[in-house]
């Protein structure tokens, strides 16, 4: 009987150990992550349940809220023809990074991942530009492909070409402002892929090369392969900025000429802080979170899912 109490006690007092254990871990944890929560409420979940009692009202920012119009501000976006303009500019600069912007930061990495010397002034050569400030490579991209004096023009024209309306006309401004885009962001996914060419085992590539393989075929069935998880992610990354686009088009040509360059956020910034359509302006501001949360929802689902899988 003693011994069966001694044992009730000593197993009570494990599990009262293992209870302390466990809410010591877990108080641990709550500390740590506590002011991330806390900033991640305040200045994310907040804002965003704030942005969809906005847009059910027809409000200028100021006074209480009182004209309710429940989704009639959505009903406005879908027949607004200047954010048809806006989603079409998106996609287009969507597409140019896709198809330009990361292959050229791909042939760069592949360039500066060979031993070439004064590579490491290369590599901080070419990420430069993504430490500078958006509004200064407007700047510097608004002298250079300024119409009158700009540096392009003034080539173009000891070449004996006319010179060219680069940000005033609209066939030309998204084409223009994409160059700019390009400068600016190529160098950050430039290192993101060559951390990942870093990580393929030299190895391989020495087999591959051993047994006869062409430089060409090496790329294209060993570190292309291998590199397919980090180039999905620079493509992820590289889609989602491309919907949140704003700074730097804002900085170079405010949307114009004739909304030719307008962006979806550059249209929420009109309307908010030019129009005093708050209401409006949030019904953009959400549509813009649903897309660009569609977009990374579908895309960690099935195109990023079995890098997902590996790391776990």
């Amino acid at each position: 009987m003693t011994t069966k109490i001694i044992s009730r006690r000593a197993s009570s007092s494990l599990r009262w150990g293992s209870c302390l254990a466990a809410l010591e871990k877990w108080g641990t944890i709550l500390l740590f992550t506590m002011p991330a929560v806390v900033m991640y409420i305040f200045f994310v979940l907040i804002p965003i349940v704030q942005a969809v009692r906005y847009s059910l009202y027809e409000w200028n920012g100021l006074g209480p809220l009182e004209d309710f119009v429940g989704l009639r501000n959505f009903a406005r976006i879908l027949h607004d023809p200047v954010f048809r303009m806006a989603i079409w500019n998106n996609f287009r600069i969507a597409f140019l990074s896709l198809t330009i912007q990361i292959p050229l930061a791909l042939g760069i990495a592949c360039v500066l991942n060979a031993k070439l010397p004064a590579r490491a002034v290369f590599r901080t050569i070419f990420f430069m530009p993504f430490v500078i400030s958006e509004v200064i490579a407007a700047i510097l991209f608004n002298y250079i492909f300024r119409t009158s004096g700009g540096l392009v023009n003034l080539l173009l024209e000891r070449l004996g070409h006319p010179p060219i309306l680069w940000l005033a006309d609209p066939n030309w401004v998204i084409y223009t402002v994409f160059i700019a885009l390009t400068w600016k962001y190529f160098g950050y996914h430039m290192i993101i892929l060559l951390a990942g060419l870093q990580n393929i085992p030299k190895e391989l590539l020495e087999a591959a090369w051993i047994d006869g393989a062409s430089w060409w075929q090496a790329f294209r069935h060993i570190t292309l392969p291998l590199l397919g998880p980090t180039v999905r992610l620079s493509v992820y990354l590289s889609i989602i900025g491309s919907i949140q686009v704003f700074d730097l088009v804002w900085a170079m040509t405010g949307g114009g000429p004739v909304n030719a360059s307008t962006t979806m956020a550059i249209t929420m910034y009109r309307a908010g802080f030019q129009r005093q359509l708050v209401g409006y302006a949030s019904a953009v501001a959400i549509v813009i979170f649903l897309l660009a949360f569609s977009v990374s929802w579908i895309m960690q689902r099935s195109v990023m899912r079995q890098d997902l899988e590996v790391v776990r």
